[in-house]
């Protein structure tokens, strides 16, 4: 039997239209865009193209878009950017306690440069309340990092009800979007946020490309020094080849209607799942607000790891993971006050556009053979 992949919250696949749209700039327009001569211009204007490819998709201005190698390099320019910004005004930050380590490693690093970081709570279902947020707010406090979408549960945050408190309050409000875009709206200025993270890799373009979206007048200290590159922001001689690509896959991604599929698939498995194993099977995540794509469910009484060491065919994440021997309860799952015994069996299926319905049906008639 062929091989599964329901692993996409952790990697896509590179599109095939974004693997033709990069084909050219891997033998031609090599120049370096920063340069002044015939070899730049074709790479320069391919860059500029793709990023006005990537502030369409977000609602953006193109000279807001900083191209980087990633979401973690997005997360730690917008965290440490604002920290080390000329115009700081405190230094205290306020972030949840299901960020992705992305947000929670530069936090912690901070905290050497004396900043204070508050981790707000979430509830059961991953969420968090805004008046968390209103409450951890001091004087002192310089930005609110608040993920769009949990990668693990798939929780989709009120991003708008927190972004209009930091607002009232003149405090900066960044969100890590590399989990939702391309599968939920991330238009900028519905959601009012002045630093939105996004992943190449997470919506079908190739890894090491990402972009940081900038509200226009924001001033950032660089985490990459040198020279002037990406407006002074971000140094670093930029990727011709990278930006094509993340630019056509943002161009597909505003397309939204093949999430409908797959959210049939994914609430068909959970439906299955239900009907299989009744109570044994329990559901982790917000019930509707969270990611179309995104199963979180555990099998009471299991160990996910261990079920999935048996579909050794099927590509999927666990809720738990194994460090020196002894499996450890996933930090989301513990922040939201999942049981271990419940939590110890969590997977996480993510669906995309390649999944069918007929894999969907095998995983589940394997699982539930494994009973």
């Amino acid at each position: 039997m062929p091989p599964i992949y329901l692993d996409y919250n952790a990697s896509t696949p590179i599109d095939p239209a974004v693997a033709a749209a990069m084909q050219p700039f891997l033998k031609e327009a090599f120049g370096n865009p920063s340069s002044g001569h015939w070899a730049s211009t074709p790479a320069k204007a391919a860059l500029e193209r793709a990023r006005g490819q990537v502030a369409a998709l977000i609602d953006a201005a193109p000279d807001e878009i900083v191209f980087t190698s990633g979401g973690s390099e997005a997360n730690n320019l917008a965290i440490k950017g604002t920290f080390f910004a000329p115009n700081r005004h405190g230094a205290h930050i306020i972030t949840s306690a299901i960020e992705h380590p992305a947000v929670l490693a530069p936090c912690r690093f901070l905290e050497r440069f004396g900043a204070s970081i508050t981790y707000v709570p979430v509830d059961r279902t991953g969420c968090v309340d805004p008046d968390d947020v209103r409450r951890a707010i001091t004087p002192q406090t310089t930005l609110v990092s608040i993920m769009h979408a949990n990668n693990e549960v798939g929780t989709i945050q009120p991003i708008q009800e927190i972004s209009e408190i930091a607002r009232e309050h003149g405090i900066r409000f960044h969100t890590d979007a590399a989990q939702s875009v391309g599968k939920i709206s991330t238009n900028v200025n519905e959601l009012s946020v002045d630093l939105l993270s996004i992943a190449g890799h997470k919506l079908y373009a190739p890894k090491g490309v990402g972009a940081l979206y900038v509200r226009r007048g924001l001033e950032l200290e660089p985490v990459i020094h040198g020279a002037g590159h990406e407006s002074g922001r971000r140094a670093g001689t930029e990727s011709a080849l990278l930006a094509v690509g993340l630019g056509t896959a943002c161009t597909m991604a505003a397309d939204l209607a093949p999430m409908k599929r797959i959210q049939a698939l994914r609430d068909r498995c959970w439906q299955a799942l239900r009907d299989r194993f009744g109570e044994g099977v329990v559901l982790n995540g917000h019930s509707t607000r969270r990611l179309p794509n995104t199963l979180n469910v555990s099998f009471i009484g299991r160990i996910g790891a261990d079920i999935l060491a048996q579909l050794h065919d099927v590509a999927a994440s666990t809720g738990s993971a194994c460090h020196s021997g002894r499996i450890e309860l996933s930090p989301v799952l513990a922040a939201m006050g999942v049981p271990e015994k419940i939590g110890m069996g969590a997977i996480r299926f993510s669906l995309g556009r390649m999944t069918t319905s007929d894999e969907i049906d095998q995983v589940v008639e394997r699982l539930v053979a494994m009973k």
